[in-house]
């Protein structure tokens, strides 16, 4: 399968954004907390970005890309350090993204006593980011269509 083809698999794109779906519970969940314990929003969200990026690593390892890769701890580690390097694009597209959102367009929102502005533009971030890490992931951390 090409490269082109790899990228383009419905399949894979679909596992992707459901295992995205399932990072971006907890990247949300994490980072709205930790801004409704008080600690500054930009923290929050690079926090629960990292906690997202761990849990979705694991789980896109395990499925998405399951037949990728060579196996063992060593190679599963290296695969995880990759997979932060590579998705450090993704990383700063969604944090300007909510930064924009968040602080520029600055809505007041209020949903059930939490920040519903914050979790809003939280979620945008991470909408746009989703296209950059699929296909840095695809290509460099999983090495999608290369023999």
């Amino acid at each position: 399968m090409s490269v082109i083809d790899s990228l383009l698999s419905g399949t894979r794109f679909g596992k992707f954004a459901s295992v995205g779906a399932v990072g971006a519970v907890f990247d949300v969940t994490t980072a709205t907390l930790l801004r409704e314990l008080g600690v500054y929003p930009e923290l929050a969200v690079f926090v629960g970005i990292e906690v997202a990026i761990v849990v979705m690593f694991l789980l896109n390892d395990n499925w998405t890309f399951a037949e990728q890769g060579a196996a063992g701890i060593g190679a599963t580690l290296r695969r995880l350090l990759r997979s932060n390097l590579v998705r450090a694009g993704g990383i700063v597209v969604q944090l300007a993204t909510f930064r924009f959102l968040f602080r520029v367009v600055a809505l007041e929102l209020e949903v059930a006593g939490v920040d519903g502005w914050f979790v809003l533009s939280k979620i945008a971030g991470i909408g746009t980011g989703m296209i950059v890490n699929y296909v840095a992931e695809s290509l460099v951390t999983w090495r999608v269509g290369r023999g």
